[in-house]
C-alpha cells in the first residue's frame, strides 16, 4: 500500500453537537478534511456555520462528539487546545488587528511570542507575506490608515505568519465594500492554489466554484448536503439546497 491510501484526514469531526442553553446550534456534524483540500461552508444566517468553524480551534466548545485536528483531539486539556491553535490560522469577519501596532508589528507578534522566533526572522517572514498579499508598502502604517480590504489582507498575512497547517476563514469578505471583496478573494484563491488546507465560511459562490474541493450546505445546525462544486451547482439533491442556491445565485 502506498502512503497516500492510508492518509488520515487533517480535520476529523464526528457527531459534533453544540448547545447554547436550550438552543441546539450544531446537530451532529460529521466532516473529514484532507490536506490540501479547500472546503466551503455555506448556508443561511443562523445555520451554525460560524459556530462550527469556531469549534475547530475551541473558540466555541462542543458538548458532544469528537473533533480531531492534525491528530490532536480537542478536549478540556489546555495543552491540546494550545497545540491546535498553533496549527490553525483564523481569519474573522472583523479584522481584529491591534490598532496601536503597525502592520509589521501585528504580523510579527505571535511568531515572536508563541513560536519564539528572533525579530529578524519574524520581520523577514512578515515582509514576504505582505508581498504575497499584495501590500508590501503598508508595513509601517497603522491599521486605521488602511482600507478594509487592506486590513483583511494584513489579517490573512498575520494568520499565515504562524505557518499553520490549516487556515479557517469565517465570512472574511462580509464586512467589506464590494470593490474590496475581489482583492481579498484573489489572495484566498492564490492561497488555495498553493496547496493550503482551508475551510471557508462564505457566500461567495464564485470563489467556491473556482477553488473548492468540497462544499457543505448548512441549515438549522446540520449538514443538509455535501459534494463537489460541480454536483452542488448543477445537480443539488436536496430541495433546501436548490432553494438557497437559487436565491444566492440570482443576486
Amino acid at each position: 500500500m502506498n502512503e497516500t491510501s492510508v492518509e488520515q484526514p487533517i480535520i476529523i469531526c464526528r457527531d459534533v453537537h453544540k448547545w447554547y442553553g436550550q438552543y441546539h446550534a450544531l446537530r451532529g456534524i460529521n466532516m473529514d478534511v484532507y490536506r490540501g483540500e479547500v472546503g466551503v461552508i455555506f448556508g443561511p444566517s443562523g445555520s451554525g456555520k460560524s459556530t462550527f468553524i469556531r469549534t475547530l480551534n475551541r473558540l466555541e466548545e462542543h458538548q458532544r462528539g469528537r473533533i480531531i485536528v492534525d491528530g490532536i483531539e480537542l478536549t478540556h486539556d489546555v495543552r491540546n487546545i494550545e497545540q491546535v491553535r498553533m496549527e490553525t490560522g483564523m481569519v474573522f469577519q472583523s479584522f481584529n488587528l491591534f490598532p496601536h501596532l503597525t502592520v509589521l508589528d501585528n504580523i510579527t507578534l505571535a511568531p515572536l511570542w508563541v513560536r519564539k522566533w528572533d525579530r529578524e526572522k519574524a520581520e523577514e517572514v512578515a515582509v514576504q507575506l505582505l508581498d504575497r498579499v499584495g501590500i508590501p508598502e503598508q508595513a509601517k502604517k497603522y491599521p486605521g490608515q488602511l482600507s478594509g480590504g487592506q486590513q483583511q489582507r494584513v489579517a490573512i498575512a498575520r494568520a499565515l505568519a504562524m505557518q499553520p497547517k490549516v487556515m479557517l476563514f469565517d465570512e472574511p469578505t462580509s464586512a467589506l465594500d464590494p470593490e474590496m471583496i475581489k482583492e481579498v478573494l484573489d489572495v484566498m484563491i492564490e492561497l488555495a492554489r498553493s496547496g493550503m488546507t482551508m475551510l471557508v465560511v462564505t457566500h461567495e459562490m464564485g470563489f467556491a466554484r473556482a477553488v473548492a474541493s468540497r462544499m457543505y450546505f448548512f441549515d438549522q445546525g446540520q449538514i443538509v448536503e455535501a459534494g463537489t462544486p460541480a454536483s452542488i451547482f448543477s445537480q443539488p439533491k436536496e430541495e433546501r439546497t436548490k432553494e438557497f442556491l437559487s436565491q444566492v445565485l440570482e443576486h
